[in-house]
């Protein structure tokens, strides 16, 4: 078993995201508002003579720099940095979903909860959002799997962008469809791991792409995750 050549993209759900196996502009723009990105946070109902407002939900401690405990108890995975920028945010989200180790104690659900604490507060993608990281994730067993080899992982980022797919959608998509400060970035790196084999030291490099869909500002004072794309199948 090639331990350090196992890509996670082998065993990714096949369940394939509506707004990435569209095949054309149209069928994105649909595709963005099943997948909730066109409800944004939920609103209070309004009162006569005054105008709705969007509801924002301030982030706890533990969401904005302290890391919460692990499901498995061993140190808590970091979490992912708050940023009002969404390129930087999207950025952060990245790295943050590809880094991991698997000689610290901790489960590929300690790594899930630190993307998902990033979530949309409105808890409308949450579901959705959960499925997509697992898919980035090694499955439990591919994880003891790869704790014996030490393996760990982490990213480099060559270039993160706003996909022409996305400006095409925004124009196309009808009036108030999108949440306000909804975004697509597609980002381009190196997923890089390290390990052991037979006792030597061992490490590979494998291109990666995929689309990180944020939400940030005027919606919300920082940015939020609202879903990811099938790795290695981005908006372009």
């Amino acid at each position: 078993m090639h331990l350090l050549g196992m890509d996670t993209s082998d065993r990714l759900s096949r369940r394939r995201l509506v707004l990435i196996a569209a095949g054309s502009v149209t069928a994105l723009v649909c595709g963005v508002g099943i997948y909730g990105l066109a409800t944004g946070p939920h609103t209070p109902t309004s009162t006569p003579g005054t105008s709705p407002t969007i509801t924002t939900t301030v982030p706890s401690p533990s969401a904005t720099g302290t890391a919460k405990p692990s499901a498995s108890g061993a140190p808590a995975v970091p979490p992912v940095a708050r940023s009002a920028d969404p390129e930087q945010f999207a950025r952060h989200v990245a790295t943050t979903l590809f880094a991991w180790d698997t000689t610290t104690g901790l489960l590929p659900l300690d790594y899930t909860s630190a993307i998902l604490a990033v979530g949309d507060p409105s808890g409308a993608e949450q579901a959705g959002l959960a499925t997509d990281v697992a898919a980035y994730l090694p499955s439990r067993t591919a994880w003891q799997d790869l704790r014996e080899y030490g393996t760990n992982q982490h990213l480099t980022i060559d270039r993160a962008y706003i996909p022409d797919q996305w400006g095409e959608a925004l124009a196309q998509a009808p009036e108030g469809q999108l949440a306000p400060g909804t975004v697509a970035y597609t980002i381009e790196g190196t997923r890089h791991r390290t390990g052991t084999w037979n006792g030597e030291p061992v490490t590979s490099a494998h291109k990666v792409e995929f689309t990180v869909f944020v939400v940030c500002a005027p919606t919300y004072d920082t940015c939020h995750l609202l879903r990811l794309s099938q790795l290695g199948n981005p908006l372009r």
